[in-house]
C-alpha cells in the first residue's frame, strides 16, 4: 500500500460529493423526508419516511428520478413519469423529485455546505503525488457546491447529475458514471479507487471492477458497506494517510 493507503497500481481517484466531500448528505436526507411525508399524507395506512433506513436503502446516491421510483416502490406506489420539467406539485416521478430538489437548495441557501477537511487534505495529497482525480456525483448541482467551498480544483474531471444526463449515462448502482470518469481521465477501470458513501456507490464500485473501492461510513454502516463491496471502510479519509 501507498502512503495513500492506496494499492501502489492505483494512478487515479474518483470521489463522490455528499456525504464523501461535503456534509451534505443529512441536507438530502432532511429534504427527500419533507417531500415523501408531505406526498405519503395522501395515502392511508402509509408509516412516514425514514430519514435513515428509507434513505439509506432507495435514495442515497441515486439520480433523483431513481430515487423516487424505488421509494415508491417499496410501498406500491406508481406514479407516471412526467418530464425533467415537471414542475415542483406535479403528480409525476419528476415532480417530486423536483420538489426535493426545491427543499433541498432552500436548506443549501439558508444552513449553507461544509466540506470535510480530512477529504480536503487527503485531496491535496491525492494530487501532491501525481494521481488524477475525478468528481462523480449524482447531484445537478454539484459544480455550484464544489464552487462554494472552493473545492472545484482539486478535480481533473467532473460527472455529475447534468454531464450524465447530457450523456444519457445511468446512475449508481449502475457504474457508469464511474466507467465514464475513469474513461475521461484516460485509466482503466482497474487502476483507479472509487470513494463512496452511499450503498448504491459501493454497488457501482464493485459492478465496474474498478481497483480499490473505499467506503466512508459517517452514519454507522460499517458491515453494510463490506457487503455491498467496499475493499476497506473508513470513518474519514485522513485515517489512510495522506502526507503531502
Amino acid at each position: 500500500m501507498t502512503a495513500l493507503g492506496l494499492p501502489d497500481t492505483i494512478q487515479a481517484c474518483l470521489f463522490d460529493l455528499d456525504g464523501v466531500v461535503t456534509k451534505t448528505a443529512v441536507v438530502h436526507a432532511a429534504a427527500w423526508k419533507e417531500t415523501f411525508d408531505a406526498f405519503l399524507r395522501g395515502y392511508d395506512g402509509q408509516r412516514p419516511f425514514d430519514a435513515v433506513a428509507d434513505y439509506d436503502e432507495y435514495v442515497d446516491g441515486r439520480p433523483r428520478a431513481d430515487g423516487v421510483r424505488a421509494f415508491l416502490d417499496s410501498r406500491g406506489i406508481h406514479l407516471p413519469e412526467g418530464t425533467p420539467n415537471d414542475p415542483p406539485d406535479a403528480p409525476t416521478v419528476h415532480g417530486l423529485g423536483n420538489r426535493k430538489n426545491v427543499l433541498l437548495l432552500e436548506k443549501i441557501r439558508t444552513e449553507g455546505v461544509e466540506a470535510y477537511d480530512g477529504t480536503l487534505r487527503y485531496l491535496a495529497a491525492v494530487r501532491a503525488h501525481g494521481l488524477r482525480t475525478a468528481i462523480v456525483s449524482s447531484s445537478a448541482n454539484c459544480r455550484d457546491v464544489l464552487r462554494s467551498i472552493g473545492a472545484e480544483h482539486f478535480f481533473d474531471v467532473r460527472i455529475d447529475g447534468v454531464v450524465a444526463a447530457e450523456r444519457r449515462l445511468p446512475g449508481k448502482p449502475h457504474p457508469d458514471t464511474f466507467l465514464a470518469a475513469a474513461h475521461d481521465l484516460g485509466v482503466e477501470p482497474s487502476r483507479a479507487a472509487v470513494f463512496e458513501d452511499a450503498l448504491a456507490g459501493m454497488d457501482a464500485g464493485r459492478a465496474g471492477r474498478f481497483g480499490y473501492v473505499v467506503g466512508v461510513d459517517r452514519v454507522g454502516q460499517t458491515d453494510a458497506l463490506y457487503a455491498h463491496g467496499a475493499d476497506t471502510v473508513v470513518k474519514d479519509l485522513a485515517e489512510l494517510g495522506g502526507k503531502q
